[in-house]
């Protein structure tokens, strides 16, 4: 994708980049991603498989047939939001998503993006997304964005699909955001805010969300299902590790002297660092 074409979500100092899930079937869960949410098979090893658009990674599914169902109340995903480039690859989506007559859970406008809910055959859920404009968003005083949830209107965004056959998620479709479940919400914007240095953009009851630059979230965390959760389980399937990508290096920088201050792990890694969050779940910092 042409650095020029970025969608805002990620032309900021950090943002969401990559998600990475352990399975129990790995052929039921990459054929859902593939012929439903429309993602290509990118790399298919004895291990897993990498699915993205256009050539950029944005899923690996790790196979482990013996992983466990995460429990709904533990922490982990909420959702993988996967952000296309316009309202008209949304309303193709969702227009791909009547013809399969997949269940969604939920539609709504939440007046900065319009976006659609579901989930794969091992729980794990998705959003689909378009974003509005930076320009047409509303900022409060204090630098935070006004949010809602809305109902949209699912018949008059499918108005505005083309008679074009689909061929599976446009090329520029990325993660624009992941929204974590996580046992408290003061501890996570603790984390994310004191360590990972994200801005807290909103907050709902039981739920924070977090960016960089000014974009309405690259993360949430909430206690809707979750609140009192510790650590992840050992064994269980569901999100292992989620990357953030720093295209401001003095950002990197100050995350992992905060990471240090705090006595937080971190380990250099072929991809970056990596450290886990209050409730085990892998992150990596990607320079």
């Amino acid at each position: 994708m042409n650095s020029q074409n970025l969608p805002f979500a990620l032309t900021r100092p950090v943002h969401a980049e990559h998600v990475r899930l352990v399975v129990s079937d790995l052929d039921l869960v990459s054929r859902y991603y593939r012929t439903v949410i429309g993602l290509e098979l990118l790399e298919d090893g004895r291990s897993g498989q990498i699915l993205g658009t256009g050539g950029r990674r944005l899923l690996t599914l790790v196979h482990d047939p013996d992983a466990r169902r995460s429990p709904r109340e533990a922490a982990g995903l909420f959702h993988t939001a996967f952000l296309v480039p316009d309202r008209r690859e949304l309303a193709r989506w969702v227009a791909h998503a009547a013809e399969l007559d997949v269940r969604l859970e939920g539609a709504s406008d939440h007046l900065v993006s319009e976006a659609v809910y579901l989930s794969d055959p091992e729980g794990n859920g998705i959003e689909i997304y378009r974003d509005r404009g930076p320009n047409e968003w509303r900022y409060h005083d204090d630098g935070t964005v006004q949010m809602a949830t809305e109902r949209l209107n699912l018949r008059a965004l499918i108005a505005v699909a083309t008679d074009a056959d689909w061929k599976g998620m446009a090329d520029g479709t990325v993660i624009g955001h992941i929204h974590l479940q996580v046992g408290d919400v003061d501890r996570a914007e603790s984390f994310y805010r004191d360590v990972m240095g994200l801005q807290v953009m909103a907050r709902y009851q039981g739920a924070s969300f977090f960016a960089t630059g000014g974009y309405h979230h690259h993360l949430a965390a909430n206690i809707w299902n979750s609140r009192g959760a510790g650590a992840r389980p050992a064994g269980t399937a569901g999100l292992a590790s989620y990357t953030l990508r720093y295209n401001d290096q003095a950002a990197l920088a100050a995350t992992l002297a905060a990471a240090e201050a705090q006595e937080i792990p971190t380990q250099s890694s072929a991809e970056g660092y990596t450290l886990t969050d209050p409730w085990g779940i892998g992150i990596t910092l990607s320079p």
